[in-house]
């Protein structure tokens, strides 16, 4: 059952819908999110494949918008020519491009060879450069490493945000002071270390997502992640920090417009025009 406790509107900063497997299963998704005021949802890429059916999906749903790039889970090889030029192909099909994502390096056993995804982290950091798109990046068992990265890279001239943070205090500060955004999750609901970061983290400098995709592992379908979820993020980060939702919907949601950029007005201006 949807309920509808937040007045919005919110926005999805990164989830995956572009995984499930028929465009009518996502409008229903969709619907279930505009249902409690999610106005705007980022679909991320994963790979040129995913990234390209990204981009398809923003001209059947007006909400939705999206980023591209490749995971570094999901590496075959090194971001070549060749691959740039798909990225790029991708990244300028059309407006509704408005992130590079998700992009990072994961440093989990078995996880493609590290050189080649420092490689393909790079490049992807300087066509987000070359096209001002701000990045939304992916850190797991990394994050020295990827602060270091885009440090070097100087990916601070395009911001972005840090995706599912789950960190420490100092990691956040790292990445804030690079010139980033923290985005959180459902890990919120659960995790007190990390309900203790966001309870003192700059409000200005927060966004959230659900980071929604498929989960067959769940037994129930109506346990599965959605965009809809935001609300219980929202309304988790209003009672850590002792304000109304309604004010972290309007933070959050202002904070992300302006991680855009140059594209912030355009972007604000499509999604009022909506509501």
């Amino acid at each position: 059952m949807i309920t509808r406790e937040l007045m919005g509107p919110l926005i999805d900063t990164h989830c995956h819908l572009d995984a499930y497997d028929t465009d009518e299963e996502i409008g229903k998704i969709l619907g279930r999110a505009r249902a409690v005021d999610v106005c705007l949802v980022v679909n991320a890429g994963t790979t040129v494949e995913s990234s390209r059916r990204c981009v398809e999906l923003t001209n059947k749903f007006p909400e939705l918008y999206a980023g591209v790039g490749i995971h570094p889970m999901d590496l075959t090889g090194p971001v070549d020519e060749r691959v740039y030029a798909r990225l790029h192909e991708c990244a300028t099909a059309t407006d509704k491009v408005i992130v590079m994502s998700e992009i990072g390096l994961d440093f989990l056993e078995n996880m493609p060879d590290r050189a080649m995804q420092f490689q393909a982290f790079r490049e992807q950091i300087r066509l987000a450069r070359e096209l001002r798109l701000p990045i939304v990046f992916h850190s797991r068992e990394a994050h020295d490493e990827v602060l270091r990265v885009l440090r070097e890279e100087r990916a601070y001239e395009v911001g972005g945000a840090m995706h599912y943070f789950q960190g420490d205090m100092d990691t956040a500060r790292a990445a804030i002071d690079l010139g980033f955004s923290i985005s959180l999750a459902k890990p919120l609901l659960r995790l007190p270390h990390l309900q203790a970061v966001a309870a003192d983290l700059p409000l200005d400098r927060i966004v959230l997502e659900t980071d929604s995709a498929p989960q067959p592992f769940k037994a129930k379908r109506e346990n599965w992640t959605e965009p809809r979820h935001l609300q219980d993020i929202a309304r988790k980060l209003a009672e850590l920090r002792g304000i109304d939702a309604n004010e972290v919907c309007r933070i959050t949601t202002e904070n992300f417009f302006r991680m855009l950029g140059d594209r912030s007005e355009e972007v604000r201006t499509a999604v009022m025009r909506q509501l």
